[in-house]
């Protein structure tokens, strides 16, 4: 007899998961029933919202959706920041959780983990929320979530089963296709487009997390406008060093100039949120007059309504844009606009951001440029907060961060181990702050049980100091932004793992490379005064 535990399994396998995090309760066990028997790894962290954070990673740097399983009540719970993370940076998620048995929900009877409503709970921070009442519910429901995962704006999914479910018998459930595909331009649109595009003589990109995957048809529809290229956070990476692109936060006042002065702006996979285009909270952001939003979320596009909307995946959008203004004649009354333009609002950026923040942005390119084509995970801290706002990355989908968006702390070390495993080869580097990484610290055992090689990067300052000079910016006596940070690397050593404490940052880049060289997980901590 196969179960309910097992067939989930082999209906993950089907749709393509290799790799799922979670720690196993009591209240899960009948969905591990098939996992030893199955091709896919399974990944323990010390916490679930670290199971979630490396799902979230994973999912990053593939594109395929991170899985969790975790357990219901505090399980789930501790999932929840994870997944709103996920939900606010279009993360595809799938969380399964246990519940408790059927007929014990919503009556209020003392069980163990449990919660007066929890499929309604998680209701309000995922896309959908589904408990499975019978076996014949699960292909259903998975194929529902993954046709949901292409379809439109990722995010988390979460599917519950009940413990009495679990156990069910489940023959002959077969996968049910997935009966979805990423929405694509249609003709008129694209030719209206086009035509618009063909027409500006200073046209402008703008580049979000939307467009990540999407850098050959970017960098080609860039160079037939000659139209510079801003890239927010979660665009970096893309068109490292080419003379159009702009790695620089639309906050600072030389983007906002930059945009300004276009005649034609193409926003692609960018929601215009606060923490890109206002996060300094002066109200300087202008929408542009003439807009064309690509975005695969309807919604999105009419929160910000342009003078041309297109739903539609945005590497398609743009490849088509591509081909149809490559056969056409294009206004060139202002041709070398772009790259004479872009060269001057990275001057200008750079200069913006001031000494400070310029010396944390050279620790960041010191790790890129000791480790070329790395990827950066970041928690909230300084260099990271520095990086954002002006940072050239080498590698698509290799700068991410939780410090735009939701802003959960605590995101980098497990985030770091999920894109590790899911990119092997890659050098990963986790960055965080002394404050931020005691969050998540356990997470270095679940680095060495996994064999993930990620390269620990602790700036520790000892404390919040970024909260502490907002505090003392606004004239409020700093308090509570000082917890006394532990000795990293007798922490590191008594997990086994190797650690070094640097006593000038001009020493990193030879800790990365030996680090690296060493092919394990390891620590190096940076001091700051």
């Amino acid at each position: 007899m196969t179960t309910v535990g097992e067939a989930l399994i082999s209906l993950l396998e089907a749709h393509g998961v290799d790799t799922v995090f979670g720690i196993p309760g009591v209240h899960t066990v009948e969905l591990y029933r098939g996992l030893a028997r199955s091709r896919i790894r399974h990944v323990t962290p010390r916490h679930e919202q670290g199971a979630g954070f490396m799902a979230d990673g994973y999912a990053r740097v593939t594109g395929k959706p991170g899985v969790a399983f975790v357990i219901t009540g505090p399980g789930l719970t501790n999932t929840i920041t994870a997944m709103g993370q996920a939900r606010a940076d279009s993360i595809p998620m799938l969380v399964i959780s246990g519940v408790n048995a059927s007929l014990t929900l919503g009556k209020g009877l003392g069980f163990l983990h449990e919660l007066p409503d929890q499929r309604g709970m998680m209701e309000k921070v995922a896309l959908f929320s589904h408990r499975v009442e019978n076996a014949s519910e699960l292909p259903e429901v998975l194929s529902r979530a993954f046709a949901l995962f292409v379809s439109g704006r990722p995010g988390p999914v979460h599917i519950e089963i009940p413990t009495d479910i679990m156990a069910k018998p489940a023959d002959g459930l077969f996968p049910h296709p997935v009966e979805a595909s990423t929405p694509q331009p249609d003709a008129a649109t694209l030719a209206e487009a086009a035509r618009l595009a063909g027409a500006a003589s200073r046209p402008l990109i703008l580049a979000g997390g939307g467009a990540k995957m999407a850098e050959a048809p970017l960098r080609k529809l860039a160079e037939l406008l000659d139209a510079p290229v801003v890239e927010t956070a979660n665009a970096r990476g893309l068109l490292h060093k080419h003379p159009l692109g702009v790695p620089a936060s639309p906050s600072l006042k030389a983007v906002r100039v930059l945009m300004a002065e276009a005649d034609l702006v193409i926003a692609a996979g960018t929601e215009f949120g606060p923490t890109d285009y206002d996060m300094y909270g002066d109200g300087g952001f202008v929408k542009p007059q003439n807009l064309i939003r690509i975005d695969i979320d309807g919604k999105q596009i009419g929160r910000h309504p342009a003078t041309l909307g297109i739903r539609a995946d945005c590497a398609a959008t743009l490849e088509a844009m591509g081909e149809l203004l490559a056969s056409s004649r294009r206004n060139a009354s202002d041709e070398g606009w772009g790259a004479a333009r872009a060269e001057q609002a990275r001057s200008a950026s750079l200069e913006e951001i001031g000494p400070a923040m310029r010396g944390q942005v050279e620790v960041v390119e010191m790790i890129r440029d000791a480790l070329p084509g790395s990827i950066i995970v970041g928690d909230s801290t300084q260099p990271i907060y520095a990086a954002n706002l002006y940072y050239d990355h080498d590698r698509p989908s290799g700068w991410f961060n939780a410090a735009t968006g939701f802003g959960a702390l605590g995101f980098g070390p497990p985030a770091a181990i999920g894109a590790a495993l899911a990119v092997p080869d890659a050098p990963v580097v986790c960055l965080s702050g002394d404050g931020g990484f005691q969050f998540t610290l356990p997470e270095l055992g679940a680095a060495l049980d996994a064999e993930a090689p990620v390269i620990f990067v602790v700036w520790n300052n000892r404390g919040y100091r970024e909260i502490e000079t907002s505090m003392r910016d606004v004239g409020v006596e700093p308090v509570g932004v000082s917890p006394a940070p532990p000795d990293f690397c007798r922490l590191a050593e008594a997990y086994g793992m190797g650690a070094e404490r640097l006593e000038a940052i001009a020493d990193l880049p030879a800790a990365l490379k030996r680090a690296r060289a060493a092919g394990k997980a390891c620590l190096i901590e940076i001091g700051v005064e």
